[in-house]
């Protein structure tokens, strides 16, 4: 086991390697750079945001080239690329063009939004979607499981941003009520508040982005828990435990259990991080909720090659540790699993 994990350690390496470079080419090619963006920005009087100089209207080749130096687009391609990865390898994800700010204060600043999305996403995704798709697999064929496949399926056919407009226009002061905020995740007073009404306010905030975030999520983890419970449900092990007189509760909760949530389980960790990291830019900006979707999208458009890159390379590492760990768990879960070695 520690061969193997060891192994799939060093196998991150020119995997992190592969998609910087494929990265770092596309972006040489890509028209419009940081420093032209900046250049356009100021000859429109908006002047670059962070920038350490502020060029004016009659900004000539010589400014252009001051630029350049000031942000390293002075040196040949593959010196950046080497000290990009020389960076990288001591975790320096570099400094903002845009922002003016490191990297890693940048992503540490949006955090706080996409926790608050991706934990109560992850939760109430899975606390529903699991005794659903178990209520729906013993009740095959019935009203009961066609209803909710029903359910769950026009759910899933609803982009989360659309039922986002809805909302609000239904309950955040469009056309109908104003029930609920429309800005961000907390009130300007939040400060000023108690800790229960702190605690109110949230989930206050909360509540509209969260039904667009998760609406989609139950069809795929309500249907994946029935069919998996559906096929250890046939399975010959299930037959001679029922045969034996077990009543159908002991099957369900004491054989079926643990064998039908291998699947799910094992796929817990990446759940999890995309749940963090995977949130939609159109909820989030329907909402104004300044999240790391948000970031990212900024990032591209306006060339923050820094934020682009090291992002990219945070989120590649946590993903390929992410996929170590549920192979892992699969070990865990399921004894009869070994890697690098022949089960017994």
């Amino acid at each position: 086991m520690l061969a193997y994990i060891l192994k799939r350690l060093l196998l991150m390496v020119p995997t992190l390697i592969g998609v910087l470079t494929v990265t770092f080419v596309v972006v040489q090619f890509v028209p419009g750079g940081p420093v032209e963006q900046l250049m356009a920005e100021a000859r429109m009087g908006a002047g670059g945001e962070g920038s350490a100089y502020k060029a004016s209207r009659d900004s000539d080749a010589k400014q252009i080239e001051e630029l350049k130096k000031l942000y390293g687009f002075d040196k040949p391609a593959h010196v950046r690329y080497i000290e990009m990865l020389s960076s990288f390898a001591r975790f320096d994800l570099g400094r903002s063009f845009l922002h003016n700010k490191d990297v890693w204060q940048l992503i540490k600043e949006k955090l706080p939004v996409s926790i608050s999305l991706g934990l109560w996403a992850f939760l109430l995704t899975y606390l529903i979607s699991i005794p659903l798709g178990i209520a729906k697999a013993v009740r095959e064929g019935s009203r009961f499981d066609a209803a909710t496949t029903l359910l769950v399926l026009i759910g899933f056919a609803i982009p989360g941003f659309v039922l986002g407009v809805f909302l609000i226009v239904l309950f955040a002061g469009g056309t109908f009520w104003e029930i609920f905020p429309l800005r961000g995740l907390t009130s300007d007073n939040w400060a000023e508040l108690s800790w229960p009404a702190r605690i109110a306010d949230y989930f206050w905030h909360l509540t509209l982005p969260m039904i667009c975030y998760v609406i989609g999520g139950f069809a795929t983890v309500t249907l994946l828990t029935k069919n998996t419970f559906i096929e250890e449900l046939r399975k010959q092990y299930v037959l001679v435990a029922r045969a034996k007189g077990l009543s159908q509760d002991r099957v369900l909760w004491k054989h079926v259990f643990r064998n039908a949530l291998i699947p799910l389980i094992t796929g817990f960790p990446a759940a999890f991080v995309f749940a963090f990291f995977g949130g939609s830019l159109l909820i989030e900006t329907l909402f104004s909720l300044d999240g790391l979707g948000l970031l990212s999208y900024e990032s591209i458009v306006r060339r923050d090659y820094p934020v682009v890159l090291g992002s990219l390379f945070l989120f590649t590492l946590i993903g390929l540790v992410v996929k170590l760990i549920s192979d892992l768990l699969y070990v865990v879960v399921d004894r009869r699993v070994q890697f690098g070695s022949v089960a017994k």
